[in-house]
Parts: C-alpha cells; sequence; structure tokens
C-alpha cells in the first residue's frame, strides 16, 4: 500500500470514528470570547470543542506554551501574541484583558488560548472576572492540564490505590518570596505534589520540603519536554 493510500485510508477511519460521536460543537458568536485550554502541547491532546473553535476564529490572544502546530489551526484568524513564559517579554495581564475586550466589542469571534487549562495557574480566572465586569460574553473551554498530562505520559501515576488518596497542584513561581506556600505542611500531608512553574525556584523548593519532613530519598521527577517531545527527551 502506498502512503498516499494508506493516509487516505486512515482518515476515512477518523472521519467515521467522529461521525459516530455526535459531537455538535457550539457557534462561536460575534462579540464573543472563549478561554481555551490548548492541553500539554501535543495536538494529540487537543479538545475537539477547542478545535472546532479554533477554526471559526477570527480573532486568536495565545500564550507561548501554545504548540505552533495548535496555532496554526486558527487559519482565519489574526493573530495575538501574549508571551507568558517565564523570563521572556510578555503582554501584562491588564494590557491582555483589555485586548480581549477591545475585539469582542468590535464584533470578532475571540478565542483566548492557554497552555494546559485555563482555571489551573493560568489566569484563566482572571480574565473570566474581567470579561463578567465589563458584560462581555464568554464560555470556558477546559483543557487537559500539563502536570498531570506529564506525569500519564511518563508512566507515573498521579494517584494509585493503596498508596495516596489526593494529589497536589502546586504553583513554584513564588518559592522564596512572602506570598510562598507553606511547603511543611505540603510535606507533611505526605501526598505527591506536581509543580508547576518552579523550576527556576527548584533548589528552594526541594530544600522547603526537606525541611518540612520528606525524606532525602524521597522519589521525584522533573519533566522539562512536552508530550510531543518527551519521547526523545526522556
Amino acid at each position: 500500500m502506498s502512503g498516499s493510500t494508506k493516509n487516505t485510508g486512515e482518515n476515512a477511519t477518523l472521519e467515521k470514528a467522529l461521525s459516530r460521536l455526535n459531537f455538535k460543537p457550539r457557534q462561536l458568536e460575534p462579540g464573543h470570547v472563549w478561554l481555551a485550554g490548548a492541553g500539554p502541547g501535543d495536538p494529540g491532546c487537543l479538545t475537539l470543542e477547542v478545535l472546532a473553535a479554533l477554526a471559526e476564529a477570527d480573532a486568536l490572544v495565545y500564550d507561548a506554551l501554545v504548540s505552533p502546530d495548535i496555532v496554526a489551526v486558527a487559519e482565519n484568524a489574526e493573530l495575538f501574541f501574549a508571551g507568558k513564559r517565564g523570563g521572556k517579554p510578555s503582554m501584562k495581564q491588564d494590557d491582555i484583558t483589555a485586548l480581549l475586550v477591545r475585539l469582542a466589542r468590535e464584533g470578532r469571534r475571540v478565542v483566548r488560548l492557554k497552555g494546559g487549562d485555563p482555571y489551573i495557574f493560568g489566569r484563566g480566572g482572571e480574565e473570566a472576572l474581567a470579561l463578567a465586569r465589563e458584560s462581555i460574553p464568554f464560555r470556558v473551554l477546559p483543557g487537559l492540564t500539563s502536570g498531570l498530562s506529564a506525569l500519564a505520559a511518563t508512566g507515573i501515576p498521579a494517584t494509585m490505590r493503596g498508596i495516596n488518596k489526593a494529589v497536589i497542584l502546586a504553583t513554584g513561581h513564588a518559592a522564596g518570596t512572602d506570598d510562598d506556600l507553606d511547603w511543611a505542611a505540603i510535606a507533611r500531608t505526605g501526598q505527591p505534589v506536581v509543580v508547576y512553574m518552579g523550576m527556576a525556584n527548584l533548589p528552594l523548593i526541594a530544600a522547603a520540603l526537606l525541611d518540612g519532613g520528606l525524606a532525602p530519598s524521597t522519589p521525584a521527577a522533573v519533566i522539562v519536554a512536552t508530550l510531543a517531545t518527551i519521547a526523545e527527551e526522556a
């Protein structure tokens, strides 16, 4: 079988499978903003809802953590890059929300695309409140959160019967500041901790968890790849 024939057959199989879902995406209306999660980077982890929204959008405000392959789906949209990668130039949060409001009032179909899930350390809640204050219609499209997806991709279960009854999602961004978490209290729970945005402060976080009572032999993993590249980088 030639490559082109094989691809045609695979596409037909995928289209047939999608048709069986009876999936009917909501229409993105002019003047509306949809806060969407792009997942952990692999296009295969993109939800159907977000995929459909990107195809409809005529304005896309996206973060640096979003895969270029996913951005390319919004072929009819004007692109607005918001940045949001640690240590790199980024739009201020107030400027981002002002842009969303302006685009909506211009009658645009706006997708605000974030890596992972917009409501897990994505400042999606702040943007939702800002849109609500300005009476801008909005909707939230969930995405696979990167922390848990990365664990699964590397074969690390977030929960295991008989071992843990909870998993803690924490941000490491404020480590060493007055806004830091009580890492000692987290350590005392004895539950797995998934730290987002923690690379720069990793020594501080590790020391704080040890000070909180975790044993030096406690297993730990640092995942710095995306789901698209993690197999090669592991």
